[in-house]
C-alpha cells in the first residue's frame, strides 16, 4: 500500500507540478480568473468549495461566486452568508492545513494538489489530500505524517511547486 502511495504521489506530482498558474506559492489556488465584486481576484481556493462548510456540515460544499473574499493570496468562496461571515471572524481557524496542499505530499516534502472531497479535520484544523490512495495513506498514521507536515512546510511554504524534486 504505502509502495503503491509513494508512486501515485510521485504520479501525481508531475500533474500538478505542470499547473503554472499559482497566485502565490504558500496557497493553493485552482487557475482561472476569479472576479470579486467585479474586480480581478486571485485564484479559487479549494477549488472554489466553502472550507467553513466542512466544519458545519461535515462534507465538502461548492461555494458561490457571489459569497466570496480574498484572504491571503487566493479567493474562498461560500455556500451560505453565515459561513462567509465565520470565515471572516476567524479565518486561520477554517483555512486549510498547508494552504491547501496534500497534507500528505507535504509530509513527504513534497506540494500537491489538495483535492476537496478527500479531506479529514484533526484536532479542529482541515486537512486535504491528493486523492482516495493518499488519504488511505495518510488516514495509516495520521499524527505521524502531521508530524513530518509540519517540519516540512516551513521549508517548502514559499516554494514553486513545479521546482521540488
Amino acid at each position: 500500500m504505502k509502495k503503491l502511495a509513494i508512486l501515485s504521489l510521485a504520479a501525481m506530482g508531475m500533474i500538478a507540478a505542470s499547473s503554472s498558474v499559482f497566485a502565490g506559492y504558500e496557497v493553493n489556488t485552482a487557475p482561472g480568473q476569479v472576479l470579486v465584486d467585479g474586480e480581478v481576484a486571485p485564484g479559487l481556493a479549494v477549488h472554489g468549495f466553502d472550507v467553513v462548510a466542512y466544519f458545519t456540515d461535515g462534507k465538502p460544499v461548492k461555494g458561490d461566486a457571489e459569497m466570496a473574499i480574498v484572504h491571503g493570496d487566493a479567493t474562498y468562496r461560500f455556500a451560505s452568508q453565515a459561513n462567509l461571515d465565520a470565515f471572516k471572524a476567524d479565518p486561520e481557524k477554517y483555512s486549510p492545513a498547508y494552504g491547501g496542499y496534500c497534507a500528505y505530499g507535504v509530509a513527504v516534502g513534497a506540494k500537491f494538489d489538495g483535492d476537496p472531497n478527500y479531506w479529514r479535520i484533526v484536532d479542529g484544523k482541515l486537512y486535504l489530500n491528493l486523492d482516495q490512495n493518499i488519504a488511505n495513506a495518510f488516514g495509516e498514521d495520521v499524527a505521524g505524517a502531521i508530524e513530518k507536515a509540519e517540519a516540512n512546510w516551513p521549508g517548502l511554504r514559499d516554494l514553486d511547486p513545479s521546482k521540488i524534486n
